[in-house]
């Protein structure tokens, strides 16, 4: 007898499931080179819309990928099922509340906002209409990491570093954005340096700032269980470096170094995990709440 809760079709086979609607709300470099490529090349979602508030650049990223593109968010939030943002902080932290307020499931950039009263209210906001959320804490969603993360779960941390040097903030980098290069690195990559450092070694108790956040900064955590941390960040630098290893009385675990896959691998993680949210009504682990826990450990 065929079970009434999972129904299908005459011939047997379950039906298939149709992609999540996600509207991207945003039409500047992140948009056009991550978010509206992962969600419109996902099995699990299908890019519906693209909000900016120039018409012209968010026309010019939905009509590569068959979407609608328009310059007014209510309209917006009419063509898609859930939304992901990737508007500066300022921005996100206003149109957000307006979004969850339509039950619009949220993919969430970090930080929050730009300042930690804003992140607050905003999920206050988001909390009160009571939608899914997910902040893209891009490194996590890799295998790599993930497996790593598993990996330090049954070892005893007594340290952690972790260093995100890179040169986005230099002229002719698209990210080199006013307002990155008023608040500087530690607000925009600092997010992903403390989850990191979190997740290896445990919350985190107590934490210092050394350092010009315009230049470069290191960070000293200590962690509930006693482990400290030692973070170097600088957007300012020609190259790249993101490493992060841990030690203690069993020795040292190091993260293994990127493939050139990886890449689309967290952004096909990202969307599945998304559609995942919309479609459960649960937020992900990495929710709203996550951001705002990291927004707290940096301006708090």
């Amino acid at each position: 007898m065929r079970d009434p809760s999972h129904p299908t079709g005459a011939s047997g086979i379950l039906p298939a499931m149709k992609p999540v609607r996600v509207g991207v709300a945003g039409a500047g470099h992140w948009a056009a080179d991550f978010h509206a490529p992962m969600m419109a090349s996902s099995a699990d979602t299908a890019l519906s819309a693209v909000y900016g508030r120039r018409f012209e650049a968010a026309a010019g990223i939905a009509d590569e990928h068959g979407a609608i593109a328009t310059d007014d968010f209510e309209e917006f939030l009419r063509h898609c099922d859930a939304v992901a943002f990737a508007l500066p902080p300022d921005v996100q932290c206003r149109l957000a509340p307006i979004a969850a307020r339509a039950g619009k499931p949220l993919l969430l950039e970090k930080p929050l906002a730009l300042t930690l009263d804003d992140a607050k209210a905003m999920v206050a906001e988001i909390d009160a209409a009571g939608v899914p959320t997910q902040m893209v804490l891009s490194k996590r969603y890799s295998s790599r990491i993930r497996d790593f993360l598993a990996e330090v779960r049954d070892f005893p941390v007594h340290g952690a570093r972790t260093s995100f040097i890179s040169g986005a903030f230099l002229t002719n980098s698209p990210f080199a954005t006013p307002w990155r290069l008023e608040h500087g690195a530690v607000l925009d990559v600092g997010p992903h340096v403390l989850d990191l450092l979190d997740a290896v070694a445990g919350p985190i108790e107590q934490i210092s700032f050394t350092g010009d956040p315009l230049d470069c900064v290191a960070v000293t955590t200590v962690h509930a269980g006693g482990a400290v941390g030692q973070a170097y960040i600088s957007s300012v630098v020609p190259g790249n470096v993101w490493d992060c290893a841990v030690f203690g009385p069993e020795g040292v675990l190091a993260v293994p170094d990127a493939d050139d896959a990886e890449r689309e691998e967290i952004k096909r993680t990202i969307a599945k995990e998304f559609a995942e949210t919309v479609r459960t009504g649960r937020s992900h682990d990495l929710d709203v709440h996550r951001g705002l826990y990291l927004q707290e450990l940096i301006q708090g």
